[in-house]
């Protein structure tokens, strides 16, 4: 099967392509660059041909051939889409709905869309499905939910969407980030010593590590079609629901002599407990391989393989806020987060 991963360069897109590629898939990577300076280990085994194009300059022509898409190259959380709205809506629900109608015309039978657990916004101490009402509350959430209505419309007998919603990513990458819950308290522990929560800890994150997520995409690309033909899953482990004050706790109590303390309530209401029971019996093959303590045990090894630092954890490359300032601010990309030519420079 060929396949093509949008977003080869990120954190999620640098894990996927050798794994799939070592389960014998051809995969061509499509990546605009924007986080490339954020590389925080060299990983080893094959890396897929990645084409260097903004996802809203995709042709046709670059699907010719391509069995299946997998489409993660979006503005990545919830800062970084609040940093410019109208760009994060012409990128990540117009830009995704226009690859996705280009994928049907190039005879691409399957379309797996990296969808988030945000949708979900504000829950309950219940447990929420895909089937429950969504409450996203930011940008990026909101036009994940417009993609997953609008991509489910091409849906037809050629072509078969599927819709990943993860939990929150954690874990080491080669395109680290550092914005994410549980790898950011793993850097301020390894650097600092403790963790300063600047609330009190109470909402609900669920968790996925990003190895576990590969898997799931390896589980959808390799089943029989009538399993996640126009569907929607939650991406996780139902174990894997933590109270964020809890997943502190776990990082604390992995990493040596680290201290930690908590705030007040914070102004942030998001909280939703996820259940992954429909990924669990669609997707048999699936099974999440990494709980917290695991994932922030990987990291503390890391860290000390690299001689891990202060400086590293704060570099803006691995963080997806900082970075793209970093080139609003330097002219590197234009006000529509376009690469300025370097022939205007003078």
């Amino acid at each position: 099967m060929k396949v093509l991963v949008t977003g080869t360069d990120g954190y999620l897109g640098s894990l996927l392509a050798p794994i799939l590629m070592r389960r014998g898939f051809e995969v061509t990577g499509v990546d605009t660059g924007y986080y490339r300076s954020g590389w925080l280990y060299n990983p080893t085994g094959v890396s897929a041909k990645t084409l260097n194009k903004d996802l809203r300059r995709i042709a046709q022509e670059d699907l010719a051939g391509v069995d299946a898409v997998v489409h993660m190259a979006e503005l990545s959380n919830d800062p970084a889409g609040d940093l410019a709205p109208h760009i994060t809506y012409e990128i990540n629900h117009k830009g995704s709905v226009r690859l996705a109608e280009l994928a049907r015309k190039a005879g691409v039978h399957r379309f797996v869309y990296m969808s988030s657990c945000s949708v979900y916004g504000v829950g309950t101490d219940e447990h929420v499905d895909e089937a429950s009402p969504t409450s996203p509350q930011t940008a990026y959430a909101i036009c994940k939910t417009f993609v997953e209505r609008d991509v489910a419309t091409l849906a037809n007998a050629a072509f078969s969407p599927t819709f990943f919603r993860n939990a929150t990513a954690f874990g080491a990458s080669p395109r680290m980030r550092f914005d994410i819950v549980l790898n950011n308290l793993a850097g301020c522990a390894f650097t600092t010593g403790k963790i300063a929560m600047t609330s009190d800890g109470t909402p609900w994150r669920p968790l996925v590590h990003g190895l576990d997520i590969c898997q799931a995409i390896v589980a959808a690309l390799e089943s029989p079609r009538e399993r996640v033909h126009n569907e929607i899953f939650n991406v996780g482990d139902t174990a894997q629901n933590y109270r964020v004050r809890e997943i502190a706790e776990i990082v604390s109590e992995v990493f040596p002599n680290c201290t930690v303390s908590f705030g007040a309530t914070g102004s942030d209401n998001r909280s939703y407990r996820v259940s992954f029971e429909k990924i669990r019996k669609a997707l048999p093959s699936f099974r999440c391989a990494w709980d917290a303590r695991r994932g922030a045990r990987q990291l503390f090894e890391l860290f000390k393989r690299i001689n891990f630092t202060a400086e590293m954890f704060q570099y803006r490359g691995f963080t997806r806020l900082k970075q793209l300032e970093y080139l609003l601010k330097t002219g590197q990309i234009d006000p529509d987060f376009f690469w300025t030519p370097i022939d205007s420079l003078e």
